[in-house]
């Protein structure tokens, strides 16, 4: 049981970490609460079945055609539906609702209500000190850790992070200093909608995919994003994982009340908000965000 806990506790927050680093990037840069970003989440999922089920695609086609065409949906949704209301944050959040709900409506038109699955991506056990993990989960494990790491390199040590956080902190002085606002915000626009992707491409195996999937996960990446503290990329990975650890806890340890779960993790954000108000990494000054 106790192992059980570790591996599922490790994939569902390295999932939850993509998808709650991007939209804590997108909000930390843009001020955009983005409701339709789980929604990315799930048209990846699609897509990948799609390739591989319904065309016969190799897996590595399939992901290699579904990511990108995933991050152009979401560039192409922030320059043309986001971007030109961004400052009015009501009809923002709005807007990224009306998106996440026509994308459902969209699967359920072309492919039904139905339930789908996806075979696992490298199939098979592999033992690890006497436990026998699936290979799809070291799969996800990898693919989580080394995205992570690149995400941190982006931001820490390239003149794109340097752009990312500049604009984060003031976007009018950065401006000022040459750099173009609206192309990085459509960057970083494109980068959460790329984490969402990667996320889904990751997990998709292991998950049910079907048209409301990215309602569940996206309670769950607000409850983390406030729980870390709004627009900080470490308050995102470690709230993740303390969710996770307490979403699967109660899967594992109280299967009777699963399907409180959200609530459970409800309760352990509030907790944390009764010590610090601004969550476990939230700031005063807006540009300490990233």
């Amino acid at each position: 049981m106790i192992e059980q806990l570790i591996v599922l506790t490790l994939i569902t927050g390295g999932v939850y970490s993509l998808l709650a680093i991007g939209f804590s990037l997108i909000f930390g840069n843009a001020r955009v609460i983005n409701m339709a970003h789980t929604a990315f989440f799930m048209l990846a999922a699609y897509g990948l079945w799609y390739f591989m089920r319904r065309l016969g695609l190799d897996a590595v086609w399939a992901i290699v055609i579904t990511l990108p065409a995933v991050t152009l949906v979401g560039i192409l949704a922030y320059r043309f539906l986001i971007n030109p209301i961004r400052e009015h944050h009501a009809a923002v959040l709005l807007m990224t609702v009306a998106i996440a709900m026509a994308f459902q409506e969209a699967m359920t038109g072309i492919f039904g209500n139905d339930y789908w699955a996806i075979p696992a991506l490298i199939p098979g056990f592999t033992d690890i000190l006497g436990v026998s993990v699936l290979n799809q989960h070291l799969l996800t494990l990898g693919i989580v850790a080394v995205v992570i790491v690149a995400v941190w390199l982006i931001l820490a040590k390239t003149k794109l992070g340097i752009a990312l956080r500049a604009t984060a902190q003031d976007a009018e002085v950065a401006n000022l200093m040459g750099i173009s606002v609206p192309r990085t915000l459509m960057i970083t626009m494109g980068m959460a909608t790329g984490l969402a992707a990667v996320a889904a491409l990751a997990v998709a195996p292991l998950w049910t995919i079907y048209p409301a999937m990215w309602t569940p996960p996206l309670v769950m990446v607000l409850v983390i994003v406030v729980l870390g503290g709004l627009g900080s990329i470490r308050g995102a990975i470690i709230g993740a994982f303390i969710i996770s650890l307490v979403e699967v806890s109660v899967t594992l340890f109280m299967p009777s009340y699963s399907y409180l779960k959200v609530v459970f993790a409800i309760v352990a954000m509030v907790v944390v908000l009764i010590v610090r108000p601004g969550g476990l990494f939230g700031v005063l000054f807006e540009e300490e965000r990233l």
